[in-house]
């Protein structure tokens, strides 16, 4: 019971993730809950209104359904604007970032749950409107159902206003970098805030049995949790060969266990990867590195040449990569001081190289941006370190992009001042 649990909670980890979960939901309960204000009409919940506060209730039936239709045809219409203006969100976000701001711009509760608002109210409504049946020359009216679905569109129509505020502060860059940035930040804070500092004693794994993927995807999720208790039950170990994020094909070695184990205690196992088509930040810190390289890269691309964007998306990345010194290259899963499961995760030296060789590319021309990347290699010199050998990762990425630098550069004042700077930083580099 307590796998079928935490599975099921990692599921809805993933299912949360889509746009349309939360307006579905919220669309449910909006029918859910006109049946029950119509089952209390039936139990004359507006006699009593009637009887007490006679001003808030409508007495005309043609008044009533000519309200409710003009409630449902508006509600219509702003949802549709809404729903365009996400599409217009999501449009400009990839092309003129990067198409993998999309998943992280889609989960956004806030957009899901006021379209949810929307249709909670527009299924309400509708629903009330066929309860106003003629009873002879008179209309039998819902009168607190009606009245209720009145405030429930003024609802709507508050969370309409908050709605083109907050789209209208996503599409800005700085919102956008802001927003990764706090995402990866807590990710990474809770993963060294767990890592433990102290030597571990876990075997090696060279010879351990590989176990395979039954399907493709991105490793997004894996419940860590039944997979202790496995480890425990079996007395085993596992070591986790992907890196959580990537894309695992169906067939590769998916994890090593340090026995050989009966089919039926990998498919258990195997039940507690979760795969997906998409990649948020809020599972995978690294993809928020990815996110910002490809933003700092699409702004100096020569058709957008962007250089401010450029500067604050690395001002962002050093504050991430000095939180990323902080981590181990390996993570460990523990239960009462002993590790029971390891898990590949890429290394800093990897980390940074995928980072500095898309933004040489495109930013080594440019001598502000140089500057720029200079000066983010002295903090990140002068920062808390996990492992002494990440310096060296730091001044070899620094020589080389000094190297691009010297080759694209042509102006001799320009290349004095880099050479100026390598000194006051004593970057060390040939």
């Amino acid at each position: 019971m307590k796998q079928l649990y935490n599975r099921t909670l990692s599921f809805f980890n993933v299912l949360e993730s889509k746009i349309a979960f939360y307006p579905t939901l919220l669309a449910f309960f909006g029918f859910n809950f006109a049946f029950f204000m119509l089952y209390l009409e039936n139990r004359g919940i507006s006699k009593y209104l009637i009887e007490n506060i006679p001003q808030l209730v409508i007495d005309n039936g043609d008044t009533a359904m000519t309200i409710l239709s003009s409630l449902i045809s508006g509600l219509i219409s702003m949802m549709v604007f809404s729903f365009s203006m996400v599409m217009l969100l999501l449009s400009n976000a990839s092309s003129n970032f990067t198409p993998r701001l999309l998943p992280g711009l889609i989960s956004d509760k806030r957009h899901q749950i006021i379209l949810g608002i929307f249709l909670f109210t527009i299924l309400y409504c509708i629903f009330v409107l066929f309860a106003i049946q003629p009873t002879g020359d008179e209309y039998q009216l819902p009168g607190v159902a009606v009245l209720l679905g009145i405030l429930q569109t003024v609802v709507c129509f508050y969370s309409f206003i908050y709605f083109i505020h907050n789209i209208s502060q996503s599409i800005q860059i700085s919102n956008i970098l802001q927003n990764i940035y706090q995402v990866a930040k807590d990710r990474l804070q809770e993963l060294v805030d767990k890592q433990k500092f102290k030597e571990i004693e876990f075997p090696e794994t060279e010879n351990w049995t590989n176990y395979h993927s039954e399907q493709s995807g991105y490793l997004q999720n894996i419940s860590f949790t039944n997979l202790v208790d496995i480890c425990i039950e079996h007395d085993v170990k596992i070591h986790i060969l992907p890196v959580k994020g990537i894309f695992v094909l169906s067939g590769i070695p998916l994890f090593r266990v340090s026995k050989e184990v009966d089919e039926k205690i990998v498919k258990l196992i195997l039940s507690n990867f979760n795969f997906s088509r998409e990649e948020l930040v809020a599972d995978n810190y690294t993809l928020a590195f990815k996110q910002m390289t490809e933003i700092i890269v699409k702004a100096m691309s020569p058709g957008i040449n962007d250089p401010g964007t450029a500067i604050n998306g690395i001002d962002y990345l050093t504050e991430l990569l000095a939180l990323r010194m902080q981590k181990r290259d390996t993570s460990y899963i523990f239960r009462d001081e002993e590790a029971y499961i390891k898990i590949n995760t890429i290394d800093f030296e990897d980390l940074l190289y995928n980072i500095m060789a898309s933004i040489r590319t495109y930013c080594k021309h440019d001598i502000t941006l140089v500057q720029k990347l200079l000066l983010m290699f002295y903090y990140l010199e002068k920062q808390v370190k996990h492992n002494n050998e990440y310096s060296e990762c730091l001044r070899k990425e620094a020589e080389n992009l000094l190297i691009d630098a010297r080759s694209s550069i042509q102006n001799e004042v320009d290349i004095n001042t880099i050479t100026n700077l390598v000194k006051r930083f004593n970057l060390q580099t040939t």
